[in-house]
């Protein structure tokens, strides 16, 4: 896939001159760039067909996907937010921080995606080490493969379980973690440590803002606090594993932080072993529009523009 600085006219594609009409607005989707199971092109019509008017692609450590998302979100006539998700380490529990507005070919943002994909290859091979010693055999060649020929990709975890499930080893992607992959399980592999705050500093020094992706499964809600202090953006208040009550607690926590909401399905596509989730959340209108406006008052340089007022 093409990088979004290598394609003529990238900038253009993901800053529309005007506002959609209404749809949803989904801000957390993955690709086959990560760990999602849609290329873009399937992925840009499932968007489509869901009545979502407004996305962002926010694969794993990768930004390989966005330059082609922009131009098929173009001619679909969809508004597109330059994304990512950056998987962090705080207190040995997974952190994930979502970016959005950064430019893609920021070279320390570059830097760190090569640092960080290299790591997870690392943690594959070991994984699939560990799964031999506990005759839970699965063949991660391919895996392995294509990140040596297509090093723009990020691998890990759900791939694995893909194919414990492929293997016979696991009746779902769900089981295949439980038993083998979760942390503590006897196949899990440690990522390697990198703080929320450096995340977010990655993220920002890329001319983008950072929101904290599915706080509810984190589990931390006083860490918020500190990692706003550090930069953070937004709070990720609608999620498919959030309830009302969680969206509600989530907003309010938002709100006194004086933080803005995100929101997305994190839908990973049909075929990944998770239940679909595209079109089941929508970030309401305002607090896109709101999100998009702290992104240009930060300075993002690939955030959707709208016509001056006045």
């Amino acid at each position: 896939m093409a990088h979004p600085a290598s394609v003529p006219g990238a900038r253009a594609l993901l800053q529309p001159d005007t506002a959609p009409g209404p749809g949803l607005v989904d801000l957390h989707l993955h690709t086959t760039a990560s760990d999602g199971t849609c290329g873009p092109a399937e992925l840009v019509r499932r968007v489509a067909r869901a009545g979502i008017r407004a996305f962002s692609v926010t694969d794993h450590d990768t930004v390989d996907a966005l330059a082609d998302v922009a131009a098929l979100a173009r001619q679909e006539g969809l508004e597109v937010v330059t994304g990512i998700e950056i998987s962090a380490m705080r207190d040995g529990r997974d952190v994930h921080v979502l970016g959005y507005g950064f430019d893609p070919a920021s070279a320390r943002l570059q830097a760190f995606l090569r640092d960080q994909r290299a790591d997870r290859v690392d943690r594959v091979g070991r994984m699939a080490a560990r799964l031999a010693d506990l005759g839970a055999p699965v063949d991660v060649g391919p895996l392995l493969e294509r990140a040596l020929h297509h090093p723009g990709c990020s691998i890990g975890r759900p791939q694995v379980a893909r194919a414990l499930v492929q293997a016979g080893h696991a009746v779902s992607v769900q089981a295949a973690f439980d038993r083998y992959l979760a942390s503590g399980r006897p196949a899990h592999v440690p990522r390697r440590v990198v703080s929320p705050a450096e995340v977010v500093s990655v993220i920002m020094d890329a001319h983008g803002i950072a929101s904290l992706a599915h706080p509810g499964l984190l589990g931390r809600d006083a860490w918020v606090a500190e990692f706003a202090g550090a930069g953070l953006a937004a709070i990720e208040a609608y999620h498919c594993d959030h309830d009302d009550a969680a969206t509600a607690r989530y907003r309010s926590l938002a709100a006194g932080l004086g933080l803005a909401v995100s929101g997305g399905s994190d839908d990973h596509g049909e075929a990944s072993g998770r239940p679909s989730a595209i079109g089941s959340v929508s970030l309401p209108a305002d607090d896109y529009e709101r999100l998009l406006a702290r992104a240009r008052e930060a300075g993002c340089s690939h955030v959707p523009s709208r016509p001056r007022r006045g």
